[in-house]
């Protein structure tokens, strides 16, 4: 019987299963007990079963201009209790900070004033929404839900690699990831004791309805979505449907009075919490962009009034600025009086005096990302780049300092990835979703696991044809097992709407709200 680790050979990065090779990991001996008796071919067909379930239930990606079924890896990420600390340890901290940043940010600018942070780095950012200005939300929460980007450096230790306070996405894919598995190898999470990853819903459905404005009895929430056409309508859809409530496009709601209601078939009910799944340059037209169809009119309007709440909170685009990531271990220890429990990657600014010259300088050795840049896209890693690139590359940063970022190249860690019938080992990164209510911060144990499917790509994005693995944190103890989301282990369909007269998606259909 061929051992489908036979050939796997080291990269030269850290091993999340293997200290050296023949040398497994404790936390992953139960994974390559339960891997090694299974033939190439037979993982291979269990993995292309699965991604014909889900491309069956509409558990796909756009790439390359075309729906793909969720790449998921058969071989699981594990964390162990001691490090899942640490991280989410230093998770809740940094989201603290950018909250707390945020809210200075908006109001009285301490940390301008103190030049922590200069303040070109807020009057040039293209977030910087005025609208924003003295809008004090429920709770004083702006991030209602984050995705800190983490990897693991050469020496093992993890670092953080971006932030996303905006609209970040991926959860969906969490869930789904760990319901494929539980029915691949059921046996490994008894063995195991993995930590539970179904009350995430439970939990964002509490943190919203806390968000209502004060005073408010039985908050209605509902999810904005830009519609079927956008990339992540799937995780719009399921985390409306686990958490009970709506799901609505902007034609959906009006405003009055700056009040927000929603169309029903019973009529207009009103509407107190907006988990917004769009970007705030198309939330309101008549804030933003004047030729957005997909937002709702006047909804900023009734934010400013304190009548409805929106999460995310609009302009939280300052605090996830690549740029400002560079100084958010500053701003740890400004606003908490703490020392930063997660690293950042060494960076530079090149809108510094001296530091644009020594990033031209060095292009060719450094990772160089545009600070408004999302999906992976515009970053060069100047190590692999040619020439051409290069130059292209160092004419833009010389022409924007304040667009860019550069940081040294980091060998994120490896793991054992099913490459055709074979165990290869790819690039992963790990981005840990926080919900925060207002008094805590809470992070979904393990989080969504990217992976560069290509051999010796550092990018992860699934834009960039990354996959995923099924993130494994392990508890001190036995955990609980998970319960059954819906019945049958199936996933019920989208709730029902109907066409208005010139066949938009006006109505909605009332009564799902818990």
């Amino acid at each position: 019987m061929a051992d489908i680790f036979d050939a796997y050979a080291l990269a030269d990065a850290w091993d999340e299963m293997f200290v050296r090779p023949g040398e497994v990991r404790t936390a992953y001996e139960p994974v390559l007990a339960a891997l090694q008796p299974i033939e190439p071919s037979e993982l291979r067909f269990r993995a292309d079963q699965m991604a014909r379930a889900f491309t069956d239930r509409g558990v796909t990606y756009a790439f390359a201009g075309e729906e793909r079924p969720w790449p998921l890896d058969l071989v699981p990420r594990i964390i162990d209790a001691l490090e899942w600390d640490l991280i989410q340890r230093g998770v809740a901290q940094r989201v603290r900070a950018l909250e707390a940043y945020l809210s200075d940010a908006y109001s009285h600018c301490r940390a301008f004033e103190d030049g922590v942070v200069p303040w070109r780095l807020l009057l040039n950012s293209a977030h910087f929404h005025r609208a924003a200005q003295g809008v004090e939300p429920p709770g004083g929460v702006r991030i209602h839900v984050a995705g800190i980007d983490l990897v693991r450096d050469e020496a093992g230790d993890f670092r953080v690699l971006e932030d996303n306070v905006r609209v970040p996405s991926g959860v969906s894919y969490v869930i789904e990831n760990r319901r494929a598995m539980t029915r691949i190898f059921p046996s490994l999470f008894a063995e195991q004791h993995v930590v539970p990853v179904d009350g995430y819903a439970q939990k964002l459905l509490a943190s919203l309805r806390a968000a209502a404005p004060p005073g408010t009895q039985d908050p209605r929430v509902v999810v904005l979505t830009p519609g079927p056409g956008n990339a992540a309508y799937f995780e719009h859809a399921l985390l409306a449907r686990l958490m009970g409530v709506q799901l609505v496009v902007g034609h959906d709601l009006t405003c009055r009075n700056n009040r927000v209601w929603m169309r029903t078939t019973r009529g207009e009910v009103p509407v107190h919490v907006v988990y917004r799944r769009l970007d705030d340059d198309f939330l309101d037209p008549l804030h933003f962009r004047p030729d957005s169809v997909i937002g709702c009119p006047g909804i900023m309007n009734a934010a400013q009034a304190g009548n409805v709440t929106l999460a995310n909170a609009v302009g939280n685009g300052i605090a996830d600025d690549k740029l400002l990531y560079t100084y958010v271990p500053d701003l740890i220890r400004y606003y908490l009086s703490e020392e930063p429990i997660l690293p950042n990657v060494e960076s530079y600014r090149p809108d510094e005096p001296g530091q644009l010259e020594a990033v031209l300088d060095q292009i060719d050795q450094l990772v160089v990302k545009p600070v408004d840049g999302a999906g992976g896209m515009g970053i060069v890693i100047g190590p692999k780049a040619d020439a051409k690139t290069l130059e292209r590359t160092r004419k833009a940063v010389a022409a924007d300092p304040r667009g860019w970022i550069a940081q040294r190249p980091v060998a994120l860690s490896t793991s054992p990835t099913l490459a055709g019938e074979r165990m290869a080992p790819r690039h992963i990164d790990l981005r840990p979703f926080a919900v925060n209510d207002g008094t805590d911060v809470w992070v979904l144990p393990g989080g969504l696991t990217r992976v560069a499917l290509q051999e010796g790509n550092l990018i992860v994005n699934s834009s960039q044809g990354g996959g995923s693995k099924d993130t494994w944190v392990l508890a001190e103890g036995p955990a609980e097992q998970p319960e059954q989301m819906t019945l049958d282990g199936e996933l019920p369909e989208v709730a029902p709407r109907q066409l208005g007269p010139d066949g938009n998606l006006l109505v909605v259909q009332e009564g799902a709200q818990q």
